[in-house]
Formats: structure tokens, sequence, C-alpha cells
């Protein structure tokens, strides 16, 4: 009796020293290495981190399909002109210092991403007003993305002790399921489980986020086991993890494309067949595989997952070094003795920006500055920081640029397009480029809701910009990470928008 006594004793201090080493591994931090660098506090910085590591929330999320669901906001209603959204906010929600969520907070919020570059600086608002749990929205015009525009990182919610008295935001006090715990821009930040969180709270109790430009800097925390979850990888390093059974390298494909800007207004690049040409004498199979090592090759500007975007009527863009030849001979360009093209006593000589965020954007600049080569056009590789591009484009210096421009920022690629390719054109998109009928196009698109309207500006949008090539589409990408293979339920995010956090989970 004794012994049996004992052996009971025995076996539950072992379940309990099994549930404490379960509840003790559940408290191990997930820390996230991505190449991502923390700006600031300010939401128009550094927004999408934030959102990624579930600190704050936006008032509508996205579902699988791109399709705006309920999120701080549980409801909404539009009035039959379209220029009144009446937001109803979720009841019993609160922010990381304990105050409520409600319309106040809410108006601030939005309020302050207006007044600042971005998506809702381009919507037609008139006013934002709110009480209590009810947030209304007036419109100018009417604005069919908006839900979109409401989901996107910048139109995050913050307490209102987010704010100093001089209207600056000093402190991150969000709604998500983590809160806070270390804030050092630019390099990493801390969070644990918000236990008071409206939702289904998380099995992880807290993470840590690194800010590691260099991919290869990455890696190694990958495989040395300093970092979990390591987020964009280069291929060669793909290749090699893939051989730690530690490792588990999930790739899914995003709604991002890699692709060259032109300057339209520039003298060497104004025109159309030149511009042809350049896209003509690009292999993008072969740059695909060699480069991201599978078959990325961008056949136009938006890729297939992109549904209705994805326009499978247009003649897809082709490899013809020959043709290209021939078109820059046609428009005056004329072999010179080194090899380089000249016209009118001046050298066919471009300088193309990109940066080593993304590490696959200078080995993807040096093999087109080759190709390039060949057709008789010399570039000059500026592997810079990101900040560059823009800074240029404004300056109006900006001749070329290498990067990748995500398209989900929002559900409806239509507020993307608005800040790409609106009138003055944009950061991330055309430079000195205005074709007939294209901002009407963008504009029904924010206004319409007849389907063949629709289907009909879709349709002129995508064919100006196969046809005319303010932009040249290079490839279609994947997005792959590194994992520890003892975290379960990690997912990658079609949409960018998280890392996975709330549902991740440490095995038992």
């Amino acid at each position: 009796m004794k012994s049996m006594k004992n052996l009971l004793i025995a076996s539950a201090l072992g379940l309990a020293s099994y549930a404490s080493m379960a509840a003790e591994h559940q408290d191990k931090p997930v820390r996230i290495a991505a190449p991502f660098e923390i700006k600031g506090t300010d939401p128009a910085l550094s927004g999408d981190i934030l959102l990624r590591m579930d600190v704050v929330e936006t008032l509508v999320e996205v579902n699988e399909r791109a399709e705006p669901i309920p999120a701080l906001a549980q409801s909404w209603q539009v009035s039959a002109d379209g220029l009144q959204w009446q937001l109803n906010l979720r009841p019993n929600v609160r922010f990381h210092d304990g105050s409520p969520l409600d319309a106040a907070a809410v108006v601030k919020s939005l309020n302050t991403a207006r007044s600042k570059a971005g998506l809702l600086d381009k919507t037609p608002i008139a006013a934002i007003r709110g009480e209590g749990q009810r947030v209304t929205i007036t419109l100018r015009e009417p604005f069919t993305p908006l839900l979109s525009v409401l989901a996107e990182s910048r139109s995050q919610i913050l307490a209102l002790a987010s704010w100093d008295a001089q209207g600056n935001i000093t402190r991150i006090i969000g709604s998500g399921p983590f809160m806070l715990t270390s804030f050092q821009p630019p390099q990493s930040l801390a969070v644990k489980r918000f236990d008071d969180y409206w939702g289904e709270k998380p099995a992880i109790a807290a993470a840590s986020y690194l800010s590691s430009g260099r991919a290869e800097t990455r890696a190694l925390l990958a495989e040395s086991g300093d970092a979990d979850y390591v987020f964009n990888l280069d291929a060669a390093s793909r290749q090699r993890l893939a051989r730690k059974p530690s490792l588990q390298l999930p790739a899914i494909p995003v709604p991002r494309t890699l692709m060259l800007k032109l300057n339209a207004g520039d003298p060497l690049l104004a025109e159309q067949p030149v511009r042809a040409a350049i896209s003509m004498a690009i292999d993008r199979n072969a740059l695909a595989m060699a480069v991201l090592r599978y078959p990325g090759a961008a056949s136009q500007l938006f890729p297939p997952n992109m549904g209705e975007w994805h326009n499978s009527a247009l003649q897809p863009l082709q490899f013809n070094p020959q043709l290209a030849a021939q078109q820059l001979q046609a428009t005056g360009w004329t072999l010179g003795a080194d090899g380089v093209l000249t016209r009118n006593g001046q050298r066919f000589s471009v300088t193309l920006l990109t940066f080593p965020d993304r590490p696959e954007l200078p080995l993807m600049a040096m093999v087109i500055q080759q190709q390039l080569r060949k057709v008789g056009i010399e570039v000059k590789i500026n592997s810079t920081n990101a900040s560059e591009i823009p800074a240029q484009h404004h300056s109006n210096r900006l001749q070329l640029a290498l990067f990748s421009r995500n398209f989900a920022l929002t559900p409806d690629p239509t507020g993307t397009l608005l800040q790409d390719y609106a009138e003055k054109g944009g950061d991330w998109g055309a430079m000195n480029w205005h074709p007939a009928g294209f901002s009407a196009a963008l504009h029904t698109l924010t206004q319409s809701t007849d389907t063949a309207e629709r289907a009909q500006a879709r349709n002129l949008i995508t064919a100006s910009l196969q046809q005319d090539l303010p932009v040249i589409p290079i490839a279609w990408y994947q997005q792959s990470a590194a994992i520890n293979s003892k975290l379960k339920n990690v997912t990658l995010d079609p949409f960018e928008r998280h890392f996975g956090l709330r549902q991740m989970q440490w095995e038992q």
C-alpha cells in the first residue's frame, strides 16, 4: 500500500514537472530576424513592423481571399450615395495601458495618418468624427477601396496616451495580442503576451525582433539557432539551410513583383521604343533561375495570384535582344568604338539604383548590367540605401531603379496604384509618365461598383503599363523563411501583414 502511495506521489510529481516544463517551454521567446529597419514610433514609418509583430491592429483585417473582414471595427454600413461610412467599434477592447477602445482614439489615429504621406491622405475624406463606439467617415466623393485603406498598416489605431502634449507620437500603445516591453530603433524590439486581449490568446508568451539588413547575417542566425524565425532568405542560403533538419523552410508565392523603374522624362529613356528595347534585352527566365532559383520570370506586372488584376489577354513580355538592337538603331542610336551606343554625341550611359536589403537585388542588377551591355547600353550600379530611390525621384535625378513592390499593401491593389501611378507618379511607381485615360481609369476603380466598368478600367490600366513600360516587370516573388523545427503552426502570410505570432506554439 505504501509503495502504491509513493508511486502515485511520484506520478503526480512527474505530471506536475511535465506541466511545468511545458509551460516554461511556451514561455520561451520566439526570436525573429528580418531585413526591415525600425524607423521610430511614427506609424507612417514603422507601422508595418508593429503590425507584423501583432502589437497594433487596424479597423479592418484581410482574409485569405484578400477580402476585408472585421477587426477593431466589428461591422460597417455605407450610405446609398457612397459618401458616408459608419463603423461600429468592437466592444470590450482595451489598449495595452488599460484604456478602452473608443471613437476618440480611432478619430485621433486616423486623422494623424491622414496628415502624412500614405494612402489615407490620397483618400477623398471630408471629415472623420465619432462618439462612443461609432465612427463616421464622410467622403467628398465615393471611394470604393476605403475598407482596404483602413486595413493598411499606417491606419493602425493607437491609444490616446500615445501622443504627447505637442501632438507627437512618443509611445506605441496598441491593442494587439502582444504589447511592447522594449523598443530600440532602428534595430530591435521585444513584446510579451497581452493577457487582456479581446480575441483568442496566443500560446507564445513573448517574442523579439531584430532588424538585420544583410541576408548572409540572417542566414547565419538561422543556422546557429540564434533566431527561431528568419524572414526573407536569399536563394543560396535557402539551399544550404535546407540540409539542416533543425529548420523548416516554407515558401509561398506573394503578390510582389521585382521591377525596373525608368524615368520617362529622361532624354535617354523618354521614347517608348527605347524602354521596350530595354525590356526585350533582359532575359527574365535566366535571371529568375540563376538568382532566385525558381521559375518566377514576370510576363506582366501583376502575377497570377492577383486574380482579376492578372490580365491573361496581354501579349507576354519577351526576351529578344536582336529586336531590341534593331529598335535602338531605329531611334538613332549607333554603336560606338567602345561598344556603347551613341546619338548626337551622347553615350547611352545610365545609373541604376538598388539596395541590398533584399539580397537578390544587387545580384539582379549585375546581371541586368551585363545583358544591357550586349545591346550597347552602359549601366552603372549604385547599391545604396532604399531611401535614395524616392529622394532621387523627387529631385528628378533618378534614371533607373531596381526594387520589388508589394501590391498587397491593401487588400485591393487600387490603393497601392493610387500611390504609384497617380498624376505625379510615385516613389515606387511611374516617373514622368502621363498616359491618356490612365488617371480616369484609376478614378473609375475608386468610385464605381459596376462590375463591367471596373473590368474595363483594370484592362486599360494593365494594357497601358504593358505597352508603355514606365516600369519593367522582371520577376514574380516567392517569400521564404527559415524556422526552428520545434516551432509549430507557422504559416507565411501571402499579404506580408503578420509574422503569425498569434498562431505559433512551441512543440511540447
